[in-house]
């Protein structure tokens, strides 16, 4: 497997000068491009990784999985998605033009910037600090690492230059779409997103979804068989953002992205397979990281689709 996962990451190596670290978030911007990892954790636990594994990243928008499968757990499927939708968005991760334009106005689907916020504004804690709490020790359970935190320094290099963020909260506000504290939740949004973690940690994670929801590595259950399912559908349909369709196609497994280079993928019954590499393509996503999924999916036969 190891030989298998080095031969993809060569060829990921090949496209990671055509994109671009993200800028937006200044301490993003200090990520390397031409760092570039790939992991698969089975579902015996065993994990293989090749690459710039030594690579940290923060999970960014990956952190919704998480926090989508809390509030699914702690609230059920009725009560989120009677608030959020769960159709794919053609628009970026970040639009607000469809959220205003849309009566209700409700967000499209939960894996989007506006989703996730009001994923937060659900869950059943008092303040930012015990929803950080709870969604970090989810996803170590996820992960079975008990060591990940959030990287402070990325949390307020977020919470500075997040304007757009803030514009998406106070709207939902204003339409009585959400309820709450508006900085309080962001505070939580900007902070879920900085938890960091290696390509090796967000294989386990797929691979927990994989399972059902059981940690292949500690055999513990952190999500019910149904959270596990409609947590692989969304995304399967929306994890990449306007980019979702284009990876069934390419790749053809569930999978979820973020802006700090990570893709966390789920094959269902067999693995979890994840890449890192901070190099984006226009879309947000890592470019030399959905080059690498794609010659995995084709040299192990991990498509679903």
């Amino acid at each position: 497997m190891e030989i298998v996962l080095g031969e993809a990451v060569s060829i990921g190596r090949g496209v990671l000068e055509q994109g671009a670290v993200a800028t937006y978030i200044p301490e993003l911007a200090k990520s390397d491009p031409m760092a570039l990892a790939a992991a698969y954790c089975g579902l015996d636990g065993r994990v293989c990784s090749a690459g710039d594994t030594g690579t940290m990243i923060t999970v960014q928008s990956i952190s919704k999985v998480a926090s989508l499968g809390l509030a699914l757990e702690l609230c059920g499927e009725e009560a989120v998605f009677t608030r959020i939708g769960v159709e794919p968005s053609a628009d970026p991760f970040n639009s607000i033009m469809r959220l205003e334009m849309r009566a209700p106005h409700r967000p499209q689907n939960p894996l989007i910037n506006s989703g996730a916020i009001l994923v937060l504004s659900l869950l059943p804690f008092s303040g930012s600090s015990e929803r950080v709490a709870a969604v970090l020790e989810t996803t170590r359970r996820m992960s079975g690492n008990e060591r990940l935190e959030v990287n402070q320094a990325v949390a307020a290099s977020e919470k500075e230059t997040s304007d757009r963020n803030r514009s998406l909260g106070y709207f939902l506000r204003s339409v009585e779409a959400m309820e709450g504290n508006v900085d309080d939740i962001l505070d939580s949004y900007f902070r879920q997103c900085a938890i960091e973690c290696s390509v090796e940690d967000l294989a386990v994670m797929g691979a927990t979804l994989a399972g059902g929801g059981v940690n292949p590595m500690t055999r513990e259950r952190v999500f019910t068989r149904r959270t596990a399912l409609v947590l692989r559908a969304l995304m399967m349909t929306c994890g990449l953002y306007d980019g979702s369709g284009d990876f069934a196609v390419r790749v053809g497994f569930p999978a979820k992205s973020g802006v700090g280079g990570g893709i966390m993928g789920s094959v269902a019954g067999r693995a979890g397979v994840a890449v890192a590499g901070p190099a984006l393509d226009e879309r947000g996503n890592s470019i030399g990281g959905v080059k690498v999924l794609e010659e995995l999916s084709k040299s192990l036969s991990l498509r679903v689709l």
